[in-house]
């Protein structure tokens, strides 16, 4: 089975025949965590950076929020038996969708959030897929936390 997680969203799967998929990636941020002793996989697809730019918003959606989102995936993951300790993670998107003089690259500041907060949680990213300016598609696979990026036509092994 695989399940489709949205934008401000995550979804957890712990059978080894799913897969979890998230499409058109651009500035948001893909967070892959897999515990490959259960096994037991999670995906976040999130927005923005940090929940302190509304904390309304975070309040109702965690999964907005690169800070958030994370926080909320992870206990999501611990429920269902994972170690933190075993968990590995993986990153894509993060793309400068749009030529914005302002200065104002949600993507890169996506980035940088995610990698403070996988820092502050204690986790270690192993591998990412970020930058560039085309939207990517993930697919990860319970089974052996193998993880497929699309983008441009083509498609690559995390």
């Amino acid at each position: 089975m695989q399940h489709t997680v949205g934008i401000s969203d995550a979804k957890v799967a712990s059978s080894p025949d799913d897969t979890i998929a998230t499409y058109s990636l651009g500035s948001c941020i893909g967070v892959m965590m897999w515990d490959p002793s259960i096994p037991l996989a999670g995906l976040l697809h999130f927005q923005l950076p940090s929940a302190s730019m509304d904390a309304d918003r975070a309040a109702k959606n965690p999964f907005m929020f690169g800070d958030s989102g994370l926080q909320k995936l992870l206990e999501m993951l611990k429920v269902k038996g994972a170690n933190p300790k075993r968990i590995k993670v993986k990153i894509a998107g993060g793309a400068k969708m749009f030529e914005d003089a302002s200065g104002f690259d949600i993507g890169k500041r996506n980035h940088t959030a995610i990698r403070k907060a996988l820092w502050q949680a204690g986790l270690f990213l192993d591998k990412e897929d970020c930058g560039g300016n085309a939207p990517r598609t993930v697919v990860m696979n319970v089974l052996d936390g193998r993880v497929t990026i699309k983008s441009g036509g083509s498609s690559k092994e995390l």
